[in-house]
């Protein structure tokens, strides 16, 4: 152990001089006397009868000598060394994704990552300045430079859990930004690692990254459907299980039908792999299914999930616009509530030589149209959401460039949530247009090739409707045979018509914002969270605008007399369900850290806890002197209390 301030110790010489002054004490004998009259000459008497006796034992003169050594050794600030941050600032950082629920360490992984944080605020230097920042769906700075120990612990209990991914990256920015103006900053990271960071982080301090979890063990429902076939109507139920461990397991899937239960499955689930349970024949009135693991494992948020029919009017108008693809009128077929309608671009080419503009357009108007390697006019591009296939020539949303041999795909980004459960491994394509990405879109698929990266996917948002645009021929490629083109397709044509009742989705993922158009003009819309409260939409530019998606369950949504539909939010997410802790942050986090990720050494001061046992060897120490007066008080308070009940 060592001192910051060793100088105190020159406060041992009173040592002494408290035994002096017993040695000096003047003796006495307790006599009761019928009057002080005689004795008062005695009294007047300060000097000892017989200095520098001998020294007996003696509580007080115990408990006094022991209270000075306490305090001394408290004024000389003792401290041991120990792992930790050694800087004279220190920016904490925790993540508060649903992951950090998971509870392979007690209670679970966000309070002993609160837990440590505490500690690292109280080794630092008193002088240190403390910000904390919580990384969930958004990074928020609880508290900036704060040297107040006191607010940087409050700050620190105030976190909770959240049910969705980690924003760690904006948190990181944030936290480089305040290191840029305070120099010798460490900037700690409490988290399992289950985050994903930009490329290009360039950070201002040093970085460490403690993590947080022993276990990774964990099964969860990654996907939950409720369909009702075209045509005949029956219900259908597609419920997939992963197992995350690296260890096989086994769990029983218990499903519901309108809160009843329905059926109840036994799942052999390898290591690292899944398993689908598909439920036909549903009972007709089933609007609702839940799913749920009768097992419980380290992370039970993804242990259960729910599906909803999807309300409103329930029919989706689709226009194709093609030569002639199979694929694709198969594909829109399947999907419920879609109602094709086919226009033949051979047929199209001679309506339009024949007609002129007057006899009105040609391609119908429909919620979503699909212009499948064809790329109409001006004139001719019709109202709703669009989606453009192998475009032949520019437009004025995107322009072509050329074309791409032999691409090889990629995801832009592995968490793009029209990438869910997609493998692009092993697709090939033999030709794609080559399309610079427009400033209003953001990529899906990236193609690799000689010529370098091209998009081959891409969404956004032109003057309020959604546009994609697929760069290859579906026929062109072997991706309609693989079993990645149900699941892409499923998750685009979703995000292009998120269902009726003017766009609400059927599944959004926590803490997403959605937006939607006004189902009814003029009608009011409320939102019933899971919890039972009810929140009041307001307009935001013309669509209704709804963040408040932080807890699981069913949303339902309400506008008029009768008028309602429902939305879910369910942890179907890879990333906070694969709970193993990472041994390092992904990307380039560490490499950019300048120091690396390794612990440094801190002091950690011990003056605290002898400050307290001085204090409280004073307490008894008074408490011994005054044991006299205290035990007459006692008996006093006991007379009094006699006479009372008498």
């Amino acid at each position: 152990m060592n001192f910051l301030a060793p100088a105190a110790f020159a406060l041992s010489l009173l040592l002494p001089l408290i035994v002096a002054l017993y040695l000096l004490k003047l003796r006495r004998t307790e006599r009761e006397v019928s009057s002080t009259y005689l004795w008062r000459k005695m009294v007047r008497d300060m000097e000892a009868n017989a200095p520098w006796q001998r020294l007996r034992r003696n509580l007080l003169l115990i408990l006094q000598l022991l209270f000075l050594l306490v305090l001394i050794f408290a004024l000389a600030r003792p401290f041991t060394l120990v792992q930790g941050v050694g800087g004279e600032a220190l920016i904490l950082i925790l993540d508060t994704s649903a992951s950090m629920s998971a509870t392979d360490v007690a209670p679970n992984r966000l309070e002993a990552a609160k837990q440590r944080a505490r500690q690292l605020v109280d080794d630092m230097l008193d002088d240190a300045r403390i910000t904390v920042i919580s990384a969930g769906t958004e990074a928020q700075v609880r508290v900036a430079s704060t040297q107040d120990r006191r607010q940087a612990h409050l700050a620190i209990e105030s976190i909770q859990p959240e049910m969705g991914g980690s924003e760690l990256g904006v948190a990181l920015e944030l936290a480089s930004a305040i290191a840029a103006r305070q120099p010798d900053t460490e900037i700690v990271v409490l988290s399992d690692g289950r985050v994903t960071l930009p490329e290009r982080l360039a950070l201002k301090g040093r970085l460490t990254y403690l993590p947080v979890g022993i276990d990774g063990q964990n099964q969860a429902i990654s996907q939950l459907t409720l369909e009702k076939a075209p045509g005949s109507g029956a219900l259908t139920a597609f419920a997939q299980i992963a197992n995350y461990g690296a260890q096989p397991a086994q769990n029983r899937l218990l499903l519901y039908a309108n809160g009843a239960l329905l059926n109840a499955y036994d799942l052999e689930l390898p290591a690292r792999g899944q398993q689908a349970v598909v439920v036909e024949d549903l009972p007709p009135d089933t609007v609702q299914i839940e799913a749920r693991l009768a097992e419980e494992d380290m992370l039970p948020l993804d242990n259960q999930a729910v599906a909803v029919l999807t309300g409103g009017s329930g029919s989706i108008s689709v226009a194709l616009v093609s030569p002639g693809n199979r694929f694709l009128e198969t594909a829109i077929s399947l999907f419920p509530g879609a109602e094709l309608t086919r226009v033949d671009t051979r047929v199209l080419a001679e309506e339009q030589a024949e007609n002129d503009a007057a006899s009105g357009p040609l391609i119908p108007e429909a919620d979503l149209t699909i212009f499948d390697g064809y790329v109409p006019g001006e004139d001719e591009l019709p109202d709703g959401n669009l989606l453009f296939i192998a475009p032949v020539s520019s437009t004025e949303m995107f322009t072509t460039t050329g074309t791409i041999e032999t691409p090889v795909l990629n995801a832009a980004n592995v968490d793009d949530p029209l990438l869910s459960h997609v493998s692009l491994t092993g697709i090939n394509v033999l030709d794609a247009v080559s399309i610079p990405l427009p400033d209003w879109a953001r990529p899906v698929i990236m193609g690799e090739s000689a010529e370098g990266s091209s998009p081959l996917l891409f969404v956004g948002e032109v003057d309020g409707r959604r546009v994609a645009v697929l760069a290859f021929d579906l026929r062109r490629s072997d991706l309609p045979l693989n079993m990645a083109f149900p699941l892409l397709w499923a998750n685009l044509f979703q995000w292009l018509v998120p269902g009726s009742s003017g766009g609400i989705p059927q599944q959004v993922n926590p803490g997403e914002t959605i937006s939607f158009l006004p189902p009814v003009e003029g009608e009011a819309v409320t939102v019933t969270r899971p919890d039972g409260s009810v929140v009041r939409l307001n307009m935001d530019a013309g669509r209704l605008v709804f963040a408040d998606t932080t807890e699981l369950g069913v949303y339902r949504v309400s506008w008029g007399e009768s008028g309602s539909a429902a939305f879910v939010v369910n942890l179907f997410s890879n990333q906070e369900s694969l709970i193993e802790p990472a041994a390092s942050l992904p990307g380039p986090a560490a490499e950019g850290s300048g120091e690396g990720t390794q612990d440094q050494l801190a002091r950690r001061e011990w003056w605290r806890p002898f400050a307290l046992l001085s204090l409280a060897v004073l307490t008894g120490e008074w408490f011994v002197y005054q044991r006299a007066a205290l035990v007459r008080l006692r008996d006093d308070a006991s007379r009094f209390l006699e006479r009372f009940r008498r």
